[in-house]
């Protein structure tokens, strides 16, 4: 193969054939992690070590058959090794991308995240020649999750330690006692890293999904953090001192009248932060592998999540910073400023809050 995966593809016949026999690859090693992941195989190698299929099909009530398949599997891809009495185990980089799920590098949720577009492709086919959408729901389970799993050790861990104290302004806000309103929290690991981190933070969670917010409420376990199941378009009642937004404004199908409901929600003293795909600031193509990821997904998930409610503004995942600030102004917000601290793929922005009016 002479084309790398991870670089835009060239224009001879060699080079398109060699990217799509690479994602063909790709693809099934893909659907195997997430069947590693659903039927428990990573967890119970991660667990007892080197195993036969026998042993690893014992223990997690599955067909030896298919479960020696899938360990030889495996090993051709250089996921486990294998000795000469055909025990397998997970290898040190395996172990940690494909089981620890406190690890940033925790990917294993990638195939459940594939899977879940897979299960609509037929939907996703006809709103493409329709202009309709396909509801988040209609994923099921696994989008939800691995959104979720994905995320958590970022909210967790970088988010509180490292993006936060970064942001001088906020984090003496928080620190000094906050109440705080994350809309669009999903299943809840941005509003309970950021209760744990502040604890004199009052801290709630908003989403409309019903499965995310029962989720959250589970996730937090003894954390001091409220979740509602709410529209954010249609919150009202007390006013907030900060409003965050973590990967979920491109979501949006009416973006502006959900920034226009943080607006009123929040102190004209207060901090309203936003948190989205670090994508290029102009169309570039060819693009990065990152870029291409957000396109991907947008096409699959963000996109025509987006346009199953009417009407719709339709961004996709692909939000640049000029969209953003497009609809903050017309939110009744004076600008966004782009904030000099990352999060893996995100972008991070201040909407700005213009002054009082003296009169």
């Amino acid at each position: 193969m002479t084309t790398d995966l991870f670089e835009p593809v060239g224009s001879s016949s060699d080079e398109v054939e060699s990217r799509l026999l690479a994602a063909l690859l790709g693809a099934q090693e893909l659907f195997a992690v997430y069947a590693g992941d659903r039927l428990g195989w990573y967890t119970s190698l991660a667990a007892h070590g080197a195993s036969t299929s026998e042993e690893l099909a014992q223990r997690t009530a599955t067909d030896e058959r298919y479960a020696r398949e899938w360990l030889e599997h495996q090993a051709a891809a250089g996921f486990v090794t294998v000795d000469d009495e055909h025990r397998f185990a997970l290898t040190d980089g395996a172990r940690e991308v494909l089981t620890d799920a406190e690890s940033p590098s925790f990917l294993t949720p990638l195939g459940r995240l594939q899977a879940a577009t897979g299960r609509i492709v037929d939907d996703l086919v006809d709103a493409y020649r329709s202009g309709d959408g396909v509801p988040w729901e209609r994923m099921g389970d696994d989008a939800r999750t691995a959104q979720a799993d994905l995320n958590r050790p970022l909210y967790l861990g970088p988010l509180v330690d490292e993006v936060l104290p970064g942001i001088p302004s906020l984090h003496a806000l928080l620190r000094g006692g906050a109440r705080l309103a994350d809309l669009g929290c999903g299943e809840g690991w941005s509003s309970i890293a950021i209760a744990q981190a502040y604890p004199e933070t009052s801290v709630v969670g908003i989403d409309i999904d019903a499965s995310s917010i029962e989720a959250a409420r589970s996730n937090a376990g003894a954390v001091d953090v409220t979740f509602e199941l709410a529209d954010a378009a249609s919150v009202h009642g007390e006013k907030f001192d900060a409003i965050t937004f973590f990967e979920c404004v491109h979501d949006l199908p009416d973006p502006v009248a959900v920034l226009a409901a943080a607006r009123a929600m929040v102190r004209d003293d207060g901090y309203v932060l936003v948190a989205d795909e670090r994508t290029q600031e102009s169309f570039t193509a060819p693009a990065d592998a990152v870029e291409r990821l957000f396109y991907g997904w947008s096409l699959t998930i963000c996109l025509p999540s987006g346009r199953a409610t009417s009407p719709s503004v339709a961004t996709g995942t692909v939000m640049r910073p000029a969209t953003l600030e497009r609809y903050a102004r017309a939110a009744g917000f004076a600008g966004i400023e782009v904030l000099p601290v990352e999060l893996d793929v995100l972008r991070f922005y201040r909407l700005l809050i213009p002054a009082p009016d003296p009169r």
